[in-house]
């Protein structure tokens, strides 16, 4: 299978720490609603925890329950890093590298086995993850459209917009983005999440697919429920 037969997409963000797992969970949560093999792909993530004698990295956890086919851990998530940082420095503290081409020998794998591929960038759209490349090059490789998750907080219209002009330059699709709640005394939110709105339909043609507020339990279902099922729809090119 070659990245051109992939389908799905890859969830960034504006920042880190602005609800990308949570949004890309959710997403499973729905294809899986919808009766389709989908799988979450997190194939570099930074931080882990020891649960059961084991080190878990929370977010590739959240996506493989999240999916709808049975996955381990190493699917999801097969490069783990201890260390909560940037990840080409977690992997340098450890003596390890980040490949390129494993990373999407691991994306052409989860795919001959999911209808739909969910897969969750790392930090925002530019990180680098080795000396001469970075998340949005392996953004192209997988050349699938992209979902942007903008962390509603002050100066979120120009991470949007400078994030969603990077995504454009690298020739790929911004295919819709979801409002996330970071901060829930964020002033005038109603008068950003309206400019935020326009701007991106008027740049980029990109739909708002959802606007989260701060939720108590924040876990997948409860984030799906925010989420647009009409532009999902779309989005997924479903009926």
């Amino acid at each position: 299978m070659s990245s051109a037969a992939m389908r799905g997409c890859f969830v960034t963000g504006t920042d880190t720490e602005v609800g990308k797992t949570r949004v890309s969970a959710a997403l499973l949560l729905w294809l899986g609603a919808q009766g389709l093999r989908c799988a979450g792909y997190k194939p570099v993530a930074a931080g882990t925890e020891v649960i059961g004698g084991e080190d878990v990295n929370e977010d590739v956890r959240a996506l493989r329950d999240a999916s709808s086919v049975a996955l381990a851990d190493a699917d999801v998530g097969p490069l783990q890093f201890k260390a909560a940082c940037a990840p080409h420095i977690a992997a340098a503290l450890e003596g390890r590298t980040i490949e390129r081409a494993f990373l999407l020998r691991g994306a052409l794998a989860l795919a001959t086995r999911a209808e739909h591929l969910i897969v969750e960038g790392v930090g925002g759209f530019c990180v680098p993850l080795g000396p001469n490349f970075d998340s949005a090059d392996f953004a192209m490789d997988l050349d699938l459209p992209v979902v942007l998750v903008v962390g509603l907080r002050l100066g979120c219209i120009n991470h949007a917009l400078l994030t969603a002009e990077a995504i454009h330059a690298r020739g790929l699709r911004l295919a819709g983005w979801v409002a996330n709640t970071v901060d829930p005394a964020m002033p005038y939110r109603d008068d950003n999440l309206a400019t935020l709105r326009q701007e991106l339909r008027r740049r980029h043609q990109a739909p708002c697919l959802g606007m989260v507020p701060r939720l108590t339990r924040p876990d997948a279902a409860a984030v799906a429920v925010h989420l647009d099922d009409a532009a999902l729809r779309t989005l997924f090119e479903l009926p």
